[in-house]
C-alpha cells in the first residue's frame, strides 16, 4: 500500500525532513508555472479534507489572477469536530510537510502571505509549528527569494479561542480579523473576498500535506491511490469501542467494514456492532447493516451519511443511543454561535429534549419532536453548523426509534438495564 502523509510521521526537525526527502516537492513547484501546479491537483483529485470534500484545484481557480489586492493563504487547523484528530498529527509529527504544502499553494495562486488558524486547545502544537516555522526561515525556504527563486512567502501562527464555528472558513477568517468568529453570508465568496476583503484560500491542514507528494508524483499518481472523485490516500481517526483505536492512512474508497475489523482490530470485548458515525459527530449514524460502504465522499452520500474529516466513531451494544443524541445535541447548542434563528433554537431545544430522555422524563412524542425541529432547521441558517446538528438527530431518531421509545416509556435506559 503507498502512503502519501504517515511516512514523513516523526520528521519534526528540518535536518531529518530534508534527509528524508523532505522540500522537493516545494522547489520542484517553484520551477514550474502556476498553473500548471493548479492543473496538476485538478489531475489529482485531491478534495479538501477539512469535511466539505471540495476539489482543490478548482477552489484554487476560483481565486481571480489580476486582482490588485493583496492575496492570502488561511490554512484550516481549528478541528473542533468531535471525533477528529488526524490534523494535530500532522502538525506534530510532520509539521514541515505542512509548510512544504502551504508553499506549493501559495506559489501556485500567487500568495505571499499565510496564516496556521490553530485551535486554542493545541498549545503544545502550536510551539511545534512555531519552532519548525523558524527553522524554514534560517534555511532560507520562507522569507524573500526562496530556493533563489523571487518568490517570497511569510506564514503566521495564529491560535484561536476554543470555538467550533470558527472551523466554517469564514468564521475563521472573521476570527483572523479579530472579530467575533460568526460566519458571513455568501456570496462574495472568499476566492474574491475574504480576509480583509481581498482574494483569499481556505484549505484544510490534511489538504495542504498532500501536496508535495503530488508534486513530486504527479497528479495522475495521486488519483490512482483512490477511487472515482477521490483521489489518494485518507487520514482516518478510528475511536470509540474498537480494540484498536487509533490513526490510519488508507486509500479512498477502502470500505468501513475493512477498516474497522482488520485495522482497528473489531469491537472490543467481542461485543457486537450497533452503529458507527463515519465522518465525525455531524455525520449520520450507520447501523451496522451499511458498514460494507466505501470510504469515498459519493458513496457515503449514496449510504446517506458523508465522509466529513474521517473521524469515525464505533459504538457497540452497550452505546445508549438516549447518551449519544444528548452529547451531539448538548455540543452543538453549546457550539451554535447563536446568529441564526433556527440554529440557536433549535439546538437549545433538541438538547433540551434529549437532556430529558435522558433524565427519565422523556414524553410521548419527543422523537417524532426532536425529528421535527432538526429538519425545520435544515438548509435555514448562514451555515451549515444547524445542519451538521440536524443531521445526526434525524438519523439517530429514525434507526433507533424503538430505543428511545423505549426509554421514554419506561423512564430509564433499556440497554443498562441488561
Amino acid at each position: 500500500m503507498t502512503l502519501v502523509i504517515t511516512p514523513w510521521f516523526g520528521k519534526v526537525k528540518i535536518e531529518d525532513y530534508i534527509g528524508a526527502g523532505g522540500y522537493q516537492g516545494a522547489r520542484k513547484a517553484l520551477f514550474m508555472a502556476p498553473d500548471e501546479i493548479i492543473e496538476e491537483v485538478k489531475r489529482s483529485n485531491l478534495r479538501g479534507r477539512g469535511g466539505a470534500g471540495f476539489p482543490t484545484g478548482i477552489k484554487w481557480s476560483f481565486v481571480p489572477k489580476d486582482s490588485p489586492k493583496e492575496k492570502y493563504l488561511c490554512i484550516n487547523a481549528d478541528e473542533g469536530e468531535p471525533g477528529t484528530f488526524k490534523d494535530k498529527y500532522i502538525m506534530r509529527e510532520a509539521p514541515h510537510l505542512l509548510i512544504e504544502g502551504a508553499i506549493i499553494a501559495s506559489w501556485a495562486v500567487g500568495i505571499n502571505t499565510a496564516y496556521i488558524y490553530i485551535r486554542g486547545e493545541y498549545g503544545k502544537v502550536a510551539l511545534i509549528l512555531e519552532k519548525a516555522i523558524e527553522e524554514a526561515y534560517a534555511k532560507g525556504f520562507l522569507g524573500k527569494n526562496i530556493f533563489g527563486t523571487d518568490f517570497s512567502l511569510d506564514i503566521f501562527v495564529h491560535r484561536g479561542a476554543g470555538a467550533y464555528i470558527c472551523g466554517e472558513e469564514t468564521a475563521l477568517i472573521e476570527s483572523l480579523e479579530g472579530k467575533r468568529g460568526q460566519p458571513r453570508i455568501r456570496p462574495p465568496f472568499p476566492a474574491t473576498y475574504g480576509l480583509y476583503g481581498c482574494p483569499t484560500v481556505v484549505n484544510n491542514v490534511e489538504t495542504l500535506a498532500n501536496l508535495p507528494a503530488i508534486i513530486k508524483n504527479g497528479g495522475e499518481w495521486f488519483a490512482s491511490l483512490g477511487v472515482g472523485k477521490s483521489g489518494g490516500t485518507k487520514l482516518f481517526a478510528v475511536s470509540g469501542h474498537v480494540k484498536r483505536p487509533g490513526l490510519y492512512e488508507l486509500p479512498m474508497g477502502t470500505s468501513l467494514k475493512t477498516l474497522i475489523y482488520d485495522y482497528a482490530g473489531g469491537i472490543r470485548g467481542n461485543h457486537r456492532l450497533k452503529g458507527v458515525i463515519p465522518g465525525g459527530s455531524s455525520s449520520p449514524i450507520l447501523k451496522p447493516e451499511e458498514i460494507e460502504v466505501p470510504l469515498d465522499y459519493e458513496s457515503l452520500a449514496q449510504a446517506g451519511s458523508m465522509l466529513g474529516s474521517g473521524a469515525v466513531i464505533v459504538l457497540d451494544e452497550t452505546a445508549c443511543m438516549a447518551k449519544v443524541l444528548q452529547v451531539i445535541t448538548r455540543f452543538y447548542a453549546h457550539e451554535s454561535c447563536g446568529q441564526c434563528t433556527p440554529c440557536r433554537q433549535g439546538t437549545a431545544w433538541m438538547a433540551r429534549i434529549a437532556e430529558r430522555i435522558v433524565r427519565g422524563m422523556g414524553r410521548e412524542g419527543d422523537v417524532d419532536l426532536l425529528m421535527d425541529i432538526a429538519r425545520s432547521m435544515m438548509g435555514k441558517t448562514i451555515c451549515p453548523l444547524a445542519d451538521a446538528a440536524a443531521m445526526p438527530v434525524i438519523a439517530i431518531c429514525e434507526k433507533y426509534r424503538e430505543e428511545l421509545e423505549e426509554h421514554i416509556r419506561e423512564r430509564k435506559c433499556p440497554v443498562e438495564r441488561e
